[in-house]
């Protein structure tokens, strides 16, 4: 039986771990800031409403009591959390063990390749395979969406196959594999997804405006929304034809999302049912709600996103105008927090 360490206590890194435990394919360990918040037995409640019990074997803020027995150690942290583990794990980790991460577009293979021995398997997940939401913390969780398939990338081993197939039997679908790194180390997926949003409902936000209500995330997108992210998925795919990735492996999002414009665009993602009742980040103040530019959809998702786009899109010479343009509005809103 494999063994596997969890990394992290965020949402995602709740499902995964009650899912992988559930499931008794594997012996699951998780490495954690906080172990005393944790009980051994999680509860995971699915789209259907079943609840899915399971064991954790260890839980320790210590590297040494999980990653060094580990055969799998999978990261579900927010991209400024991947480089402080990555160095804590390096130490201790096993030649053999496979170090991956389940959202890959927050720089995970670009800091894995410094921090890491050149001889670690390496593998992460294009997109994440649940959407998910936590509950009561170290407790339980909700898994409100699966994902019929999942894309991976695997570098620095041979044995790509094997780690495939041990992938795709823990989570449970079919799993395939990508040719490059950069096929999920770059994403049009929340990078580009949540900060277009952003843009469109606080680009004008200032000191002093307070909104009644909270506004929901999917349900009240707009076509202005949708049209900032078609124009940076357009800028996106420019960047993806001059690199090694296999044409078709990151489609548009028009294409993932069924859609032929922005109209069709936004009625989509206003309909999808995983994405009902999501607000949009925001806290209460005295008279109602305004924007919470400390939320990770604003410290995850533009210098750990949108920012690595940039980054790759200038050194191979590709123009990104709206890119630029929204990145800018939002690292000047997180800014402004320090």
């Amino acid at each position: 039986m494999k063994k596997v360490c969890i990394c992290g206590g965020g949402n995602l890194g709740h499902v995964v771990t009650g899912f992988l435990a559930a499931n008794g394919d594997c012996e699951v360990s998780l490495l954690t800031r906080h172990p005393e918040r944790w009980q051994h037995q999680l509860e995971i409640t699915t789209p259907d409403g079943e609840v899915m019990k399971g064991q954790i074997k260890t839980i320790s803020s210590n590297p040494n009591d999980v990653i060094s027995h580990a055969d799998i150690v999978l990261l579900c942290l927010p991209g400024f959390s991947i480089s402080e583990v990555l160095k804590q794990i390096a130490p201790v980790i096993k030649t053999s063990t496979a170090v991956g991460s389940i959202v890959s577009s927050t720089g995970f293979f670009f800091e894995a390749f410094k921090i890491l021995p050149a001889n670690t398997p390496l593998f992460g997940f294009q997109r994440v395979p649940f959407i998910s939401r936590l509950k009561e913390y170290g407790h339980s969780a909700d898994l409100l969406g699966y994902k019929p398939n999942l894309n991976i990338a695997i570098e620095q081993t041979s044995e790509k196959e094997p780690l495939r197939a041990v992938i795709e039997q823990l989570f449970k679908v079919p799993v395939k594999l990508l040719s490059s790194y950069y096929e999920v180390s770059l994403t049009n997926s929340n990078p580009l997804l949540h900060p277009s949003r952003l843009y469109s409902l606080w680009k004008d936000w200032h000191e002093g405006v307070v909104y009644p209500t909270e506004s929901l995330f999917y349900e009240e997108w707009t076509i202005e929304a949708s049209n900032y992210l078609i124009k940076m998925d357009e800028e996106f795919q420019k960047l993806l034809n001059v690199l090694p990735v296999t044409k078709g492996s990151i489609p548009t999002i028009l294409d993932y999302y069924e859609s032929t414009d922005a109209v069709s665009l936004t009625n989509k993602l206003q309909s999808i049912q995983a994405f009902k009742g999501l607000k949009s980040p925001m806290k209460k103040v005295e008279g109602g709600y305004i924007p919470d530019f400390g939320s990770r959809y604003f410290t995850e998702d533009f210098p750990y996103g949108l920012q690595i786009v940039q980054s790759q899109a200038r050194q191979h010479g590709i123009s990104t105008p709206m890119i630029d343009k929204i990145l800018a509005w939002g690292n000047n809103q997180i800014k402004k927090l320090s």
